[in-house]
């Protein structure tokens, strides 16, 4: 790769340079720091600023959403402390779902094979009743389905199939499956 040749001018930041700039503001001023500011108020700003939030969510200190935008949660969400959530596409969220510490869900990566370090983004969709304990990544493209542990340092890169109970590992690989699935 050749970085002195990348070019990132063909991505759509999804909203106007201002909106953007004003969110770095808040983000550093609600969300990164550590004061514990009442969820209330942290959905009350990502609802502002776009992010499609049900009732209920539970937000903690520390949290980085980069872009609240392309951020969409069902109710019940839990989202523990210095969580980072790369929305440089959609991440969706379903309801009961539970984001506990320093869990990544990252939307981009780079195509190390062109020689211009191409930007790829692809959407992550978590499914209802998932958790995602501390620790664990979730890259670009992938969907845990619904009721899925993904294990505290897991790294998934791939989808894990439907039913799955219980993914861990890096690579993550599915450890338990609902009963008469394999």
């Amino acid at each position: 790769m050749d970085l002195s040749r990348y070019n990132n001018t063909a991505f759509d930041r999804g909203t106007p340079r201002w909106k953007e700039a004003l969110w770095v503001l808040v983000r550093g001023v609600f969300f990164l720091g550590w004061f514990p500011w009442p969820s209330g108020l942290r959905v009350f700003l990502l609802r502002a600023f776009g992010a499609k939030i049900g009732d209920g969510m539970v937000i903690r200190s520390r949290v980085n959403i980069s872009f609240p935008w392309r951020f969409e949660a069902g109710d019940h969400v839990w989202i523990g402390e210095e969580v980072l959530v790369l929305s440089l596409a959609t991440v969706t969220i379903g309801s009961s779902v539970c984001l506990s510490q320093r869990a990544f869900l990252c939307t981009g990566s780079h195509d190390a094979r062109a020689d211009t370090f191409d930007l790829v983004t692809k959407p992550v969709r978590i499914g209802g009743k998932s958790w995602i304990a501390a620790g664990a990544f979730v890259g670009p493209g992938v969907e845990v389905p619904a009721g899925t542990i993904v294990a505290a340092g897991a790294v998934l890169v791939k989808s894990p199939p439907p039913g799955s109970l219980l993914v861990a590992g890096n690579p993550a690989k599915v450890l338990q499956c609902q009963e008469g699935l394999s």
